[in-house]
């Protein structure tokens, strides 16, 4: 993980707005590749005036667009089939795509802008979107909208702390893994009660 980081760095470092496109396209395509680092260490870069506010978010939201809309045509014209079958090429968990079709199958269309501000399943949402072809230009304004607060929060965050911006990473790998656990314990309990009232009705 310590050589994805600096290799991540090291990137943006050198590419700018190119490689927070890139960084985050792959991000929203479902590949292991943390949020928090990209956009944390481009505020930093803005803090040290190498790179603009504005143009580092457009480049981090337009990036997660293109990721999302690649994974969205993969659940598309793919299929569930498709993905279980060669996703794990790509390191795609099946039980990631499982929380995320859980997630849209409760939520439907808003899970698409919600789901942007929660860990593991921000990544993955795109696929079931996709395998239940949802209108196209309505999933496209929900992921922009839903890609922006977390997306200038992060930046913004990077600016502020300025060289200690890695903070960022490890406060909020803390806190994807207390969110999912929380989602984890809920989506428990709202399958127990589904499966108590379907008791009752028996």
């Amino acid at each position: 993980m310590e050589q994805l980081l600096d290799m991540i760095v090291n990137y943006i470092g050198a590419w700018g707005y190119p490689a927070i496109f890139l960084g985050m396209a792959l991000e929203s395509a479902c590949l292991p590749v943390p949020s928090e680092v990209i956009f944390g260490f481009a505020g930093y870069l803005v803090f040290l005036g190498r790179l603009e506010f504005a143009p580092s978010v457009a480049a981090g939201v337009a990036g997660g667009l293109a990721g999302s809309i690649t994974a969205y045509a993969v659940g598309y014209y793919g299929g569930r089939p498709f993905v279980e079958k060669y996703g794990k090429y790509i390191f795609l968990s099946a039980g990631h795509v499982a929380a995320a079709q859980r997630w849209f199958d409760r939520y439907g269309m808003k899970a698409t802008f919600f789901s942007r501000l929660l860990p593991v399943v921000r990544t993955f949402i795109s696929l079931p979107a996709g395998f239940a072809r949802v209108d196209f230009v309505r999933f496209v304004l929900y992921t922009v909208l839903g890609s922006l607060p977390w997306t200038i929060l992060l930046i913004y965050a990077g600016l502020l702390l300025g060289e200690s911006w890695g903070v960022i990473y490890a406060v909020g790998h803390r806190l994807n893994l207390g969110i999912a656990a929380v989602l984890a314990v809920a989506v428990l309990l709202f399958y127990a009660k589904k499966r108590r009232t379907r008791s009752d009705r028996d």
